[in-house]
């Protein structure tokens, strides 16, 4: 597309009832506080973030064991071995991992010892099968008949192949901190220590409702003036993605009576309620009049494109809580993507994650991208790299806020300062990278 279109008019003075996109966040943040621990199985809890410190009740590994197959020994009885001159052993026994060899290795002996195995008494070194002539001894089909001797093909140090008591983790260390993210390496050094429970942060449960007379459910039939409700699905996902638990409460007509029954609803159990669409300045548009009566509004307008109409506040909840509302706009690239911006660090932030923002590269814009009326654009983009490693980023297509497929194909968004009316195809912009295979990184 030419960079040399004309000026898009706009505007001369931008709009004073907006909140930056920025403001907005902290002001979110500032509500959702840290939710209370909850204990649960460790394979349960993966992506939630320890409440409690981690201690060590013991040594890992607790003994000296062989890291390979082969044969613990003296290693001042190999001293002398070479394939042309091997060193007969005496082989005294046998140790499979999980059992303790009662006896002890003298000089000129050997015990057959398998990975994992405590390290027998008197033995200092682990010879490999591989530097012995064991594969010669045994006849095809004799693989377990037992050995008396085996010979010693190279010379073995003190130490070979040992892992050492306490090598890994020390009793009484501290082995993960609180605040800690468990993932699955996390999980297995749980499991190393024999923990089979943890005190985390809970997840929030995330309330999530649709309002319009004219959507409908999927699975109902079509019908005139009617389209369904994909917003509630979409944000229950992604809800999901980043670590809550959404519960739907359906769709809410546009009336004040229906849609505060159905948030006194969600406010029995739920620790945030996520409604689309009843934002804006509508006369049907009832959300921003039932969180006046019901709560507190904080803002309502947001300095971004699409986007611009988000409500934020909060509802008295029973028992004394308050329970952040966000307000989403009706549209489904607005919701998905004002949900996207705000709503992910909220439940970060509730599960005691570090709300982290998206990381953000320095792209070439393969196309113009325009803004008219001052606010912050976020464009649906692919991102992709050329052969010299510069970042290209290239609008999915239309970019009007019901065009749903453009998130579906989007791994970025192209960002337009809210002071400038155009990024040129060919300039550089910021555009905050989108992984919705990796949604907690």
């Amino acid at each position: 597309m030419s960079s040399h279109k004309a000026p898009v008019a706009r505007s001369t003075e931008p709009p004073v009832d907006m909140l930056p996109v920025e403001d907005a966040l902290d002001r979110i943040l500032s509500f959702c506080r840290v939710l209370p621990s909850e204990t649960r199985a460790i394979d349960d809890a993966v992506g939630q973030v320890l409440a409690t410190d981690i201690t060590a009740p013991f040594d890992i590994p607790p003994h000296d064991n062989t890291a390979m197959d082969g044969y613990a020994v003296q290693s001042a009885s190999t001293d002398d071995a070479a394939e042309s001159n091997p060193i007969r052993l005496r082989v005294i026994g046998e140790l499979a991992a999980g059992y303790l060899y009662d006896g002890a290795v003298g000089p000129g002996e050997a015990v057959r010892i398998m990975t994992g195995a405590p390290m027998p008494d008197g033995a200092d070194t682990i010879v490999p099968f591989e530097e012995t002539d064991e594969f010669g001894l045994r006849a095809p089909g004799q693989e377990h008949e037992t050995i008396e001797d085996v010979g010693i093909l190279k010379a073995a140090g003190p130490g070979n192949n040992i892992r050492r008591r306490g090598e890994d983790v020390r009793r009484g260390q501290q082995v993960l901190n609180a605040g800690t993210v468990l993932r699955g390496p996390e999980v297995a050094v749980l499991a190393s220590l024999g923990v089979g429970e943890v005190e985390v942060i809970r997840r929030p449960r995330v309330a999530i409702l649709s309002t319009g007379d004219e959507l409908l459910s999927p699975g109902e039939a079509p019908a005139p003036g009617k389209i369904y409700d994909s917003n509630s699905y979409g944000l229950s996902a992604l809800v999901t993605q980043y670590g809550g638990i959404p519960e739907r409460f359906g769709i809410a007509q546009d009336t004040i009576p229906a849609l505060t029954a159905k948030i006194n609803e969600a406010l029995e159990s739920c620790d945030m309620v996520i409604t689309s669409a009843g934002v804006s300045r509508g006369d049907f548009d009832v959300v921003k009049e039932v969180l006046a009566r019901e709560g507190a509004i904080d803002f309502w307008t947001v300095k971004m494109k699409p986007g611009k109409p988000l409500a934020f506040g909060e509802f008295d909840a029973p028992e004394g809580r308050r329970v952040p509302h966000i307000g989403l706009p009706g549209n489904p690239v607005s919701s998905l993507l004002a949900f996207e911006l705000f709503g992910r660090l909220a439940i970060y932030q509730m599960m005691g994650r570090q709300p982290h923002p998206r990381p953000i590269v320095r792209a070439i814009a393969d196309e113009d991208i325009v803004n008219t009326d001052w606010r912050r654009v976020y464009a649906r983009a692919t991102l992709s790299q050329d052969e010299d490693g510069r970042w290209h980023a290239r609008l999915t297509g239309p970019q009007g806020s019901g065009v749903l497929t453009s998130m579906a194909l989007a791994n970025g968004y192209a960002v337009c300062p809210e002071d400038r009316e155009r990024v040129h195809a060919g300039e550089e912009c910021d555009v905050i990278m989108v992984d919705w295979d990796h949604p907690l990184d």
